[in-house]
């Protein structure tokens, strides 16, 4: 089976459900990095997106970090998508021939697809909150980095 090239919305969640599970705590791009198994650098661009999306703060400094802007009850997974998926097709659509009529045609069928099949994801995934993903984690213990711990 094919695997995504795009991991940012499973980035995404995984970021904001450990923040939700940290609250008041804020936590450095390395320690959020760290635990979902990826480069400081990648998890920076993805905060960025959800930062545009007023869904997660930052403060910089010593004791600075990435802390939710929201409540994790406000936040939903269609929240997360929107962020990250900006206006990307979700079929991955190329532009044909302008001058091939087939082309044409099949284009705006798979246009109208794209955005069916795009608010379709968005309905279901409006279903799930942070907050339910921070309440469905093994235990109030999340782990961080290193062994180190967060009480959510």
């Amino acid at each position: 089976m094919a695997r995504p090239t795009n991991t940012q919305f499973a980035l995404g969640v995984h970021l904001l459900t450990l923040l939700g599970g940290s609250p008041g705590e804020a936590l450095s791009s390395e320690i959020l990095a760290d635990s979902a198994g990826s480069n400081p650098v990648h998890v920076r661009r993805v905060l960025a997106h959800l930062r545009q999306a007023a869904l997660v703060r930052s403060r910089p400094g010593p004791s600075g970090g990435w802390q939710l802007a929201a409540e994790p009850e406000a936040i939903t997974l269609a929240d997360v998508w929107r962020a990250v998926q900006r206006d990307d097709h979700l079929l991955g659509l190329h532009g044909p021939n302008p001058n091939c009529p087939v082309g044409q045609r099949i284009q705006a069928e798979l246009v109208a697809l794209d955005r069916r099949a795009a608010a379709a994801v968005e309905a279901e995934l409006a279903k799930t909150t942070v907050a339910e993903l921070v309440g469905n984690t093994d235990s109030a213990t999340l782990i961080v980095a290193g062994g180190a711990t967060s009480r959510g």
